[in-house]
């Protein structure tokens, strides 16, 4: 396949993604005024989790599970084979994720997160220690539950809002080496690797990186272990950054990386654009220790916990991850509105990364103290703007310390997440524009505090509200500036 990244250039020298896909079922869209925003803001307890999508104009909170599938994937939902064990389903499913992850063994799960509960329950004994690249919110609980603890090992610069560094998700190779001098190789229940870090811009590692990770992992004999959810996008900065591989193959790429892993493991809810997700690797003994855990809670082997109709979806996507016209589709979206916000002074994490356009809420709203959450507020204050739902990663999706003060998070971001094959052009200028109005009108913006706190991942559930009457404000100030639009 012929590199398609600057297949389309404009006469005009303007630089505009191109959507290489044509748009065949659509769904209606609602735009409430500021006013029913607001509202639904209130009655969600000023998190974005729990609006009801009636109320919401463009989705951004996540890109899992809310990728559009293509023709092929929906037609191929037809032939499923509703079969609780023996599948032809889950075969051809499996031929296809042993063809791009070069994996022998393959155990499905119903999504992400299971397959971290499996991992975390066969491979980490209480006391052992886990360094990656950086944390997810799941993964860090899975691993804490079953006793690990985690050793984020970043290089010092990977949480620079604004940087011209390609691989800001690299692994620091001397702190991962300190973590064996310090632990020994027994203490390390495994070295894990995330494809383009969710939590700090969906930043990209390097395949040197990987290779000088699997090289230490070698010399201590230690199982390196892959989260390949977004494994698609960081090849994709792979070939684009990182000069060894500027006319490799996407396939190629992907091989080779997960050729580097012991264990991989992903949400198709990203990778695929289907629900579900998996586990590979080619080491049987591996397999056998994960295989009774995957039937305990999951179902069986040749399900998962999975329809067979996404079984059957996930194998056709995970082909298309191999196609430049596929992943590259999101962050060439994603860059176009970091590009824009960035040269209009909103402060954003750069380089663009995958999933998500990552405005930074401490830089946005330098008054709000950290301990009123900044990154929770500006997600309400967003969409009672504009109707869009982004997500908050910041001190609201971290935890207390044992004294139940808040551990702060390393960096407030309000992500705006671009599926893949979702948002059309006008809509990315739309975010564009009103994230542009709010940060003209950012003093108006205030703090939140608890209402109702879930002990255990509180941003899906808790509620909060805000800290004065800084939302008034912001709708009086809308109308003023917008009249009786929407």
């Amino acid at each position: 396949m012929t590199n398609q990244s600057n297949a389309i250039k404009f006469y005009s020298g303007e630089q505009i993604p191109v959507e290489q896909h044509k748009v065949r079922i659509v769904q209606k869209l609602f735009l409430r005024p500021i006013e029913e925003r607001k509202a639904a803001m209130e009655g969600a307890g000023f998190n974005t989790f729990l609006l009801n999508t009636k109320d919401v104009f463009l989705d951004m909170l996540t890109d899992s599970g809310t990728n559009a599938m293509s023709d092929n994937q929906i037609s191929s939902m037809l032939q499923a084979d509703d079969a609780y064990a023996g599948s032809q389903s889950f075969y051809r499913m499996e031929e296809a994720a042993r063809e791009v992850f070069g994996k022998h063994y393959v155990l499905p799960v119903h999504q992400g997160r299971a397959a971290e509960n499996i991992v975390s329950q066969a491979f980490i004994k209480q006391g052992d220690v886990i360094p990656m690249n950086y944390h997810f919110t799941t993964t860090k609980e899975h691993m804490e539950l079953n006793g690990g603890k985690v050793l984020e090992i970043y290089a010092d610069d990977a949480l620079d809002i604004k940087s011209s560094k390609k691989f800001k998700g690299n692994i620091d190779i001397a702190k991962l080496n300190a973590v064996f001098e310090k632990y020994g190789k027994e203490k390390v229940a495994f070295v894990r690797m995330e494809a383009s870090t969710n939590l700090i811009g969906g930043q990209p590692f390097s395949m040197q990186n990987m290779r000088d990770v699997r090289a230490v992992c070698d010399k201590n004999d230690t199982m390196m272990v892959l989260d390949a959810s977004l494994i698609g996008e960081n090849a994709w900065f792979i070939k684009q950054r990182e000069d060894e591989f500027k006319n490799a193959e996407i396939k190629d790429i992907l091989l080779e990386m997960c050729g580097y892993a012991d264990l991989v493991y992903f949400s198709s809810r990203k990778v695929s654009s289907t629900r579900g997700g998996g586990i590979l690797t080619d080491k049987n003994e591996y397999y056998l220790k994960m295989r009774d855990l995957l039937v305990l809670y999951e179902g069986f082997l040749t399900y998962g916990g999975m329809s067979v109709r996404e079984i059957e979806a996930m194998a056709v996507g995970l082909r298309e991850t191999c196609d430049d016209t596929v992943i590259n589709q999101s962050p060439s979206f994603i860059k176009y509105a970091v590009d824009n916000l960035d040269e209009a002074g909103v402060p954003v994490i750069t380089p663009a990364g995958a999933l998500g356009c990552h405005v930074d809420a401490m830089g946005f709203l330098k008054h709000v103290p950290q301990e009123q959450y900044p990154a929770g507020a500006l997600a309400a204050a967003l969409y009672i703007v504009s109707g869009i739902r982004g997500m908050e990663r910041g001190t609201i999706s971290s935890v207390r310390d044992e004294n139940g003060k808040d551990i702060l998070a390393d960096v407030e971001l309000l992500r705006l997440a671009f599926p893949r094959r979702v948002f059309t052009l006008s809509q990315t200028m739309y975010v564009i524009d009103r994230v542009k109005w709010l940060y003209d009108n950012r003093e108006l913006i205030g703090g939140l505090q608890w209402v109702e706190e879930p002990p255990m991942l509180r941003f899906f559930m808790g509620r909060l509200e805000p800290i004065g009457d800084w939302t008034e404000k912001l709708v009086a100030k809308f109308r003023a500036d917008f009249g009786d639009s929407l």
